[in-house]
């Protein structure tokens, strides 16, 4: 199938990426717009694994406050040049983070960034409730796993679903954007109050 002006044109839109690369993913998927897509994302998420390792420490504390002040978050995002940190696009997905986390509730970025002694408890809680639900001790392991896996979707920030698209998580949204902007950022450090919270 020929690739069209007009193709290119609707994909650029709806990937942000450059014009050549959605000539080139349009003529891989034979004109096929959503297989395009899918080649933009696979190949986003390929340079975004590359820059990670990249020093990144520009950047903007971006602060939000919702519900007329009942919510306040500050987030700190980096990236690896002042420029970048400038522009709408960095502005606009730290922005998003934050709405993210005023909605979402994350107490952590990453799993790793979980305690220990949390993990063992959430481990314990979920052993207590499958034995006095009659659960055989051989599967207790299983579901303590997928409760954990389910743990951490609630309180990661990264293993959240992303409030605008449930269909991706914040950190496929990082890889995005780290793939769409081209430098590595790294979601630092956030805060997030409610009124009324006692710790």
């Amino acid at each position: 199938m020929a690739v069209t002006t007009e193709m290119i044109k609707m994909l650029r839109e709806a990937t942000g990426a450059g014009i050549l690369d959605c000539r080139k993913a349009l003529e891989q998927a034979n004109g096929d717009v959503d297989k395009a897509v899918e080649f933009l994302r696979e190949k986003g998420l390929a340079t975004a694994a590359k820059r990670a390792d990249r020093q990144a420490s520009e950047g903007a504390v971006e602060l939000y406050s919702h519900g007329k002040g009942r919510v306040g978050v500050m987030v700190e995002v980096n990236c690896e040049t002042d420029f970048v940190a400038r522009s709408e696009a960095f502005r606009v997905f730290a922005h998003e983070l934050s709405l993210q986390i005023a909605a979402g509730s994350p107490g952590y970025i990453r799993p790793e960034d979980v305690p220990l002694d949390v993990l063992e408890r959430e481990r314990q809680d979920t052993r207590y409730r499958a034995l006095a639900e009659g659960k055989p001790e051989s599967i207790i392991d299983k579901i303590i796993e997928g409760r954990l896996e389910k743990f951490y979707g609630e309180v990661c920030l990264l293993r959240q679903p992303y409030i605008r698209d449930e269909n991706i998580t914040v950190e496929q949204l990082l890889l995005q954007n780290i793939a769409a902007i081209g430098e590595n950022i790294v979601i630092r450090r956030f805060v997030r109050w409610e009124l009324g919270e006692t710790s």
